[in-house]
Parts: structure tokens; C-alpha cells; sequence
């Protein structure tokens, strides 16, 4: 119980009707697609879940619908940002503490796991939680316990945890800084999520979207964006994914000029090569990841001078390239490329069947 003399907490649970509707959330592409089936799948069982994917492509929207999905759905969701909060306070906001347990702890206050009983605790990027909260994280997954700071005994609690991340955990637990075996804890169904230059298909409808939103939110007369424009925001490699994108539109709604948003789309210039890396003051960079994204970097530029060298023929292509057709397609996919160029309409009723048949 909490002493008189504390300050009443506010709830933390978040109701999940504040999200867009699933159709958008998932779009069209078949990366999103195969998102939809899993978090079907999944919902319903009591397990842990880790949502893998860069900042900015929906990890929370996906944690939502998880929870809004779930026997617990009547039960707050309750979210922790793990990097916005000091490491210094994260045990006492996450495990709450009794009174007199430090000074300063004049009452008795619930953590935040305590406060998502029979409901969803969402922990945001948890890789960034330090060694001694691994460790009571993993007793919580262990056996559903944990002690308050202060306390002699443990409580019990019934939750269900979905952790999100943009960091390589592999990495992180070969560098030391975080548990394998609290890794293997939150990843018994892992959810990744793609990032938006490799589902440009989903841009059209996530801009009517968030039109939609925030002409009625700014009360502001909205034009649809015309096609020159959609073309260069399909083409945009969009660093900060479908926030990025929300912002942009959040702009051009209260601006109502297609010229700012080209001229800030073309001022943002290309995405930052990783052939050509910037290593920070203390010179600390995942060579593993590295090397990966280059890798793809690399491989994306040599398919698309290849494809525009055999006219876009990807049959062509791909014995140039020496690796089987469906290869390519897959590389193409994964590379965020359109499927095919753009069509001239003069193009006979044979050639479109040809290519119809060698897909």
C-alpha cells in the first residue's frame, strides 16, 4: 500500500485504440504481411516477444496490437522507455522501492511492473538496460518475481513482456553488455520488422494517412500530393522510417507547399554510405554490422547498374550477375529496388506476357 504521505502516481497504462488502424499499420508489402501473421499467431500465447527493427518502423504500433490482441487486453499496457530514463533511477521506476529505502523514499511507490499486472509491459529498446537490471528482468521471466528496492520479500506478478530493440543483441552479448541467457528469455518469438525503403509499396497509403490525421488535427484543407512528389518520396531512402516520413507530412500539412518538402527531401541528400564510415570520438563501431550493411550497400548499387545496363531485363541480369533469377528477385526485394522499371505505354500485349510468365 502506499503511505499517505506519497504523491498518487498517475496510471501508466495506455489504451490501444490510440494507434492507426491495422491496415495501414501493415500496408501491402509481403515483408509486412508475413509481421501480420505472426503477431496472429502469437498474440494469444503468454511468451515473450522481442521486436527487432530500426528506430522509427513501428516497434510500439506492433507491441500494441500484440497486447490489443491478447486474453490480457483489459489490462494496461504499460511502457518503458529504457534509455530516457537515468540508470540510477530505471531499478526504482521499473521494481519500485519501500519506504525508507533511500533517502528521499518517504512512501511506498509500485514499479512499473507491478503496475502492468494481467496486462502488457512494453520495455523500449532494453538493450540499453545495464548488467544488475538484466539479472531482475530475467528472474521476472524466470518465475514471474520480483523484489522492490528496500523490501525483505519477493512479490508476484502476472505480465505479459514485449521488449523492442534497434541494436544487434548478438553483438551487444559478444561485446559483454548484455546476458545470453536473458537474451534466450526474451526472444522465444522474434518479430522483425522491415525498414521502410524496403517496403516503398506502403508509402502511397501511410501518406494519405497521415494527411488524413493532421489536416483534421490543424483543421488545415489538404491537397493530395502529386504524383512527381510521391515518385521522390518513394525513391527517399528515409534514414528515420515511417517517423520520418509522419514529420515530413506533419510539414507539408501546416506549410501546404510540395516546393519546401522537395527542397528538404533534396537537402537531406543521400543516406550516409557505410563503405565510407564515420567512427565516433572514441572510435567504438560493431564491425560485425558494418560489414553487413556494407555489404548490402554494395550489392544494391552493382544490381541496379546491372539492371539499367540489360535495359531491366532481369533474367538478363541475373546470368550477369551470375546467381539464379529468383535470386535477383529476392536481392531486389531485400535491396528496396522497384520490381521493374517503369513501363512506356507503348509496350506490346507480347512483351507484358513474356515478362508476366518469367516472373
Amino acid at each position: 500500500m502506499m503511505s499517505t504521505a506519497a504523491q498518487p502516481r498517475p496510471s501508466l497504462s495506455v489504451p490501444t485504440n490510440d494507434i492507426p488502424p491495422e491496415h495501414i499499420i501493415y500496408g501491402r508489402s509481403e515483408a509486412m504481411q508475413i509481421v501480420r501473421l505472426k503477431v496472429e499467431k502469437v498474440a494469444t500465447a503468454n511468451v515473450p516477444v522481442l521486436i527487432r527493427g530500426e528506430s522509427g518502423t513501428g516497434k510500439e504500433m506492433v507491441a500494441k496490437l500484440l497486447h490489443r490482441h491478447s486474453p490480457w487486453a483489459s489490462g494496461p499496457f504499460v511502457k518503458v522507455n529504457c534509455p530516457a530514463i537515468p540508470g540510477t533511477l530505471l531499478e526504482s521506476e521499473l521494481f519500485g522501492y519501500e519506504k525508507g529505502a533511500f533517502t528521499g523514499a518517504y512512501g511506498t511507490k509500485p514499479g512499473r511492473v507491478e503496475m502492468a499486472h494481467r496486462g502488457t509491459l512494453f520495455l523500449d529498446e532494453v538493450g540499453e538496460l545495464e548488467p544488475a537490471l538484466q539479472a531482475k528482468l530475467l528472474q521476472l521471466l524466470q518465475d514471474g518475481q520480483f523484489c522492490r528496492i528496500g523490501a525483505q520479500e519477493d512479490k508476484k506478478v502476472e505480465v505479459r513482456v514485449v521488449c523492442a530493440t534497434n541494436r544487434q543483441l548478438e553483438d551487444e552479448i559478444e561485446a559483454g553488455n548484455f546476458r545470453q541467457d536473458l537474451f534466450y528469455r526474451i526472444n522465444v518469438v522474434n518479430i522483425e520488422l522491415p525498414p521502410l525503403r524496403e517496403r516503398t509499396e506502403d508509402i502511397p497509403e501511410l501518406v494519405d494517412y497521415f494527411l488524413h490525421v493532421y489536416g483534421e488535427k490543424y483543421n488545415r484543407p489538404v491537397k493530395p500530393v502529386s504524383p512527381q512528389l510521391m515518385r521522390q518520396l518513394q525513391k527517399h531512402s528515409w534514414p528515420g522510417n515511417i517517423r520520418e516520413l509522419e514529420n515530413l507530412m506533419k510539414r507539408y500539412v501546416i506549410l501546404g507547399s510540395e516546393e519546401a518538402m522537395t527542397d528538404e527531401l533534396m537537402a537531406r541528400g543521400p543516406e550516409p554510405s557505410y563503405l565510407d564510415p564515420h567512427l565516433p570520438a572514441d572510435g567504438s563501431i560493431s564491425l560485425k554490422k558494418l560489414t553487413r550493411q556494407a555489404v548490402l550497400e554494395l550489392e544494391r548499387k552493382v544490381i541496379l547498374q546491372v539492371l539499367e545496363a540489360n535495359s531491366w531485363d532481369r533474367k538478363r541480369a541475373a546470368r550477369a550477375l551470375n546467381i539464379s533469377y529468383r535470386a535477383l528477385l529476392y536481392k531486389i526485394r531485400q535491396a528496396g529496388l522497384p520490381a521493374k522499371r517503369a513501363r512506356p505505354q507503348s509496350v506490346s500485349l507480347g512483351e507484358l506476357a513474356a515478362e508476366q510468365s518469367a516472373d
